[in-house]
């Protein structure tokens, strides 16, 4: 997204910081097909170390500048997910102050990960921050909401039980897991992966089980082996490559569970440490540079 050169302030403004970090779906059910279109979900979701950040310079305009090495991919969209959100909240706050925001893209796209979701959501943050709002205040979530149904969990930022349709979140007691993140550098888009499951409209059906809070790594292992993500089944056949991630993932010594975030195609295994983690993304990484590789603790 082209961005002509900055006049420099005489008194420039502060700049403001935010991480967005990436959003994993520990497990992912889908639960029925709404009359509003949307798809009825229950979601244990953390947050990894990976991750984007956005700064905002506070002004009276508008803008988003582009870096990192997901820049290129982004350029074309001219209504990026910080914009929208930004307009969002504006549209709820009368004379909020906007301003000019800057992302590094560091997340891969399209990958599963709530890359753009965490975007938006640190936006809202930077704005809140900006004008003064505090973080609880109903607009923020009002707006996260409508510019996405994962922005209300990025926008809490800590692990947690999402339901409905992303408006639903419980926070969660989760404890801190080594990780690797594995995307082969094919993006999946969402609806594609939702029309792949082929839900027809009908009667919500309840969660299987819901988590009660784990104390232990094995506790919250022992849960999520029984509560897989509904979603890969279909970004299988949309990603066939997923199979070589799963076992490119699943022989690395440590791994405890291998599973698909979100839409995919981003694969990811917990471990015990961010030891076991590093080491083990240090090998897929060696066995397959092509794909986007990231050690990492959630929690």
């Amino acid at each position: 997204m082209p961005d002509a050169p900055e006049t420099p302030d005489i008194h420039p403004v502060p700049a403001l910081t935010e991480r967005a970090p990436a959003k994993v779906n520990l497990s992912l059910r889908v639960l029925g097909r709404r009359p509003d279109g949307y798809h009825e979900l229950a979601s244990v979701v953390a947050f990894a170390g990976a991750a984007d950040r956005l700064t905002l310079r506070p002004g009276p305009d508008l803008a988003l500048a582009l870096r990192g090495p997901g820049a290129p991919v982004l350029e074309a969209d001219a209504d990026n997910l910080v914009l929208r959100a930004a307009r969002e909240l504006a549209a709820r706050v009368t004379g909020l102050m906007l301003g000019r925001f800057t992302l590094d893209k560091r997340l891969p796209v399209a990958a599963g990960l709530g890359g753009g979701s965490a975007d938006a959501a640190a936006a809202l943050r930077l704005l809140a921050r900006a004008n003064g709002l505090a973080p609880e205040d109903g607009r923020l979530f009002a707006a996260a909401l409508a510019t996405g149904s994962d922005v209300p969990a990025c926008l809490l930022g800590r692990s947690c039980l999402m339901g409905g349709r992303g408006e639903s979140l419980t926070p969660l007691a989760l404890p801190r897991f080594g990780a690797v993140l594995v995307n082969p550098r094919v993006p999946i888009a969402t609806a594609a992966v939702f029309r792949a499951l082929s839900l027809p409209p009908g009667p919500i059906r309840g969660p299987e089980s819901v988590p009660p809070g784990f104390a232990t790594r094995q506790a919250a292992l022992g849960w999520l082996a029984d509560e897989p993500n509904d979603l890969e089944a279909p970004a299988r056949g949309l990603a066939p490559v997923l199979a070589q991630v799963e076992a490119a993932l699943a022989a690395t010594p440590g791994a405890h569970l291998v599973r698909m975030s979100g839409s995919g195609a981003t694969m990811f295994a917990l471990y015990d440490d961010c030891r076991a983690a590093a080491r083990a993304g240090r090998m897929v990484a060696a066995a397959h540079p092509g794909w986007w590789v990231k050690s990492t603790v959630l929690g």
